[in-house]
């Protein structure tokens, strides 16, 4: 299958070994696991190529190539460990490649009214948030971010410094005493729930972790920024979506505003270090308002 990998994808990742290297990673991927390959996902994800392929028996399904980097084996552990709950199945595949069931792409949660879309994303990834399996190799919140801080010390200057001030001692406040350990999406938002079969809403592309409900959230109460921003009274709004938030699936309010203070003001400063100043200057705005 000739094909060119996703402009989406080359523009993330960069112009890799990995990147150019693809068709040749489907063809024998295919190949190997007998697998009729019908379409590439465009625009598709920045971080894996998904195919659109079927099976031996005829079943659709879709084929997920991830670099090793993005630690695919981990992503694995995660859906065999909810084994269809509340997210995408998976089917099978080995290394950096995850066949999974066939979901409907074109349409995600985020394709609701705001109000509706909270909604379903929450009901979603309330069923997502297990005890992880013994022995896991996941990571922890604490962990990921002490990463994070890190890297946010070396950009602080991209942000109000009281902001980054206030950002860091929520998280040190946070980690004190966790109240909880169970396994998380990590990057749950509202694109990241798509349309199943055999239930109406299916959470993918999880970058799992083991923690508190409140850091899952954080991003969620953060989704359609642009919206809050544009609105007349956008501080309030975006106040009382994580006070919803936090009341609807029984998170400590508190808790969920010191976790989103955090991932707004990580992901604003990281978007401007990389070029995207209108994505980053949403979310530093938004992590003003908290």
């Amino acid at each position: 299958m000739g094909f060119e990998p996703p402009r989406r994808l080359v523009r993330a990742l960069g112009d890799t070994e990995w990147t150019g290297q693809l068709p040749k990673l489907v063809e024998e991927t295919a190949a190997r696991d007998g697998l009729e390959i019908e379409r590439v996902m465009v625009p598709g994800g920045r971080s894996s190529l998904v195919v659109l392929v079927r099976r031996r028996d005829g079943t659709p399904a879709a084929l997920k190539l991830v670099p090793s980097l993005a630690a695919p084996e981990l992503e694995r552990a995660a859906l065999a460990h909810w084994n269809g709950f509340g997210a995408v199945r998976l089917l099978g595949g080995s290394g950096g490649a995850l066949l999974l069931e066939r979901l409907h792409p074109e349409v995600s949660v985020r394709s609701l009214p705001e109000a509706k879309a909270l909604l379903e994303a929450a009901g979603t990834v309330r069923r997502l948030w297990v005890e992880p399996p013994s022995g896991h190799g996941f990571e922890t919140v604490a962990e990921r971010t002490a990463r994070q801080v890190s890297a946010l010390s070396e950009r602080a200057a991209t942000a109000p410094q009281a902001l980054v001030d206030e950002a860091l001692a929520a998280r040190e406040e946070l980690l004190a005493h966790p109240p909880e350990s169970l396994l998380l999406h990590g990057n749950f938002r509202q694109s990241k729930v798509l349309a199943g079969d055999r239930t109406p809403w299916l959470a993918v592309g999880p970058e799992p972790l083991v923690g508190e409900r409140a850091y899952d959230l954080a991003r969620l109460a953060r989704d359609r920024v642009e919206d809050l921003i544009a609105a007349a009274a956008g501080a309030s709004a975006a106040r009382r979506r994580v006070n919803r938030l936090a009341d609807s699936l029984d998170v400590d309010r508190d808790r969920l505003r010191g976790w989103t203070l955090f991932r707004a003001v990580e992901s604003g400063t990281r978007a401007i270090a990389e070029g995207r100043h209108a994505e980053g200057e949403l979310s530093l705005e938004f992590a003003g308002w908290l």
